[in-house]
């Protein structure tokens, strides 16, 4: 096993949890770290993953990825990652697995909407949501509301970004009750969560474009990242016909680009002379990432897929109806609340802010399928291109 380094985070010096657990509350002979890991796995909202939007909304193929198959991605590459620089590993894998719990139904669309409708009640923004989901939604517990996490899975999910200047309503709740530090950057852990997620979606996201026949090929190779990396797959299996090469692509660009952030990150760490974690949070930027060169080859591949993929035409029809799903179920559940789940209804706030993120709750927590049933059943009937 490789060697911890010095700026790892240790869960044996955790700055602990919120609640006390005593010693007949936990189970199994493990880290602070793993807990937090196998908590997020065995929640409700992780599985509710499985059927929400990554890219395409309800797929009918199976060989679409879904909210769920991407977390386990960046999970993946997250503890490549954090294993060769001597990170801790089940840190990185909790704020992989977790990073994506707060997304609404229909991803980024259905934020949109939400966002809309509590424009009066603090808007609605989804990483200030996993917050909320772990800390308070999240009901398993006989003796406190949430998870439980420990301080560095929770800070390192608020800033895994970055530093937070100004929270949202969601994250300064749970900032208040439970500090953590929104004003400096995050464990080197929480930034090789971010980065993962990048090269995940850079690069899975692109198999799942060509398959549904969103991205053509050849306009694909007008990226040079993917042209240069296209160049050498063909060369190291030029006996391969180049459909069967373009998943080799895929490991190649993955590959490059985890390689980059080992060396990128290593660069950094050394110039910034960090030691220790603490030295990690005051370096006053982030540490691990791409090199500046990959940075620019990355940036390029994104316009490429916000312009033929994420925006494109069949897309942005699906978001619009999207939209219209989450904003007449809010307008529907606000009209009449009897219309929502009997615990719902019964813990439904008074006042106008809290009844609206109470409802807000409730939605975002609903899978993309069970938002078109509800619509369908409180609204009307809707007609979603449920995949490709």
């Amino acid at each position: 096993m490789r060697a911890r380094a010095p700026y790892a985070s240790d869960p044996a010096a955790s700055k602990g949890r919120q609640h006390l657990e005593t010693l007949g509350e936990t189970r199994g002979p493990r880290t602070a770290f793993q807990r937090d890991r196998d908590r997020i796995i065995h929640s409700i909202a992780f599985r509710r993953l499985r059927h929400k939007t990554q890219v395409f909304v309800a797929p009918d193929g199976d060989h679409f990825r879904v909210r769920l198959t991407h977390s386990l991605e960046v999970a993946q590459i997250g503890r490549t990652i954090a294993r060769v620089l001597g990170l801790d590993e089940d840190l990185t894998e909790a704020l992989c697995l977790a990073h994506d719990i707060g997304h609404p139904p229909f991803g980024h669309a259905g934020e949109d909407a939400l966002k809309e409708a509590l424009a009066d009640a603090g808007g609605f923004d989804h990483n200030g949501h996993t917050l909320r989901v772990l800390t308070t939604l999240e009901t398993p517990y006989p003796r406190w509301r949430g998870l439980n996490l420990s301080w560095e899975t929770l800070e390192g999910l608020a800033k895994h970004n970055g530093p937070v200047t100004a929270p949202g309503w969601a994250m300064a709740a749970v900032d208040a009750s439970y500090p953590l530090d929104l004003s400096s950057h995050a464990s080197l852990e929480a930034q090789v969560a971010a980065v993962s997620d990048d090269i995940a979606y850079d690069n899975h996201d692109i198999d799942d474009g060509l398959r549904a026949g969103l991205i053509d090929f050849e306009d694909l190779l007008s990226v040079p990242l993917v042209k240069d990396g296209w160049a050498r797959v063909c060369a190291r299996y030029p006996d391969v016909e180049t459909g069967r090469l373009r998943s080799e692509l895929i490991r190649q660009q993955i590959g490059a680009m985890v390689n980059d952030v080992i060396e990128a990150t290593r660069r950094n760490v050394a110039e910034a002379g960090v030691v220790s974690v603490g030295g990690v949070r005051a370096a006053g930027r982030t540490l691990a990432g791409f090199s500046p060169e990959m940075a620019g080859q990355e940036a390029g591949l994104k316009s490429f897929m916000y312009a033929r993929l994420y925006h494109h035409p069949r897309q942005l029809e699906v978001a619009a109806l999207a939209r219209t799903v989450v904003a007449g179920l809010f307008a529907a559940y606000a009209a009449d609340a009897s219309a929502l789940p009997d615990d719902w209804r019964d813990s439904l706030p008074l006042d106008s802010s809290s009844r609206a993120r109470h409802i807000a709750d409730f939605i975002a927590g609903m899978t993309d399928r069970y938002a078109i049933g509800c619509y369908r059943k409180l609204v009307g009937a809707i007609e979603l291109p449920e995949g490709f």
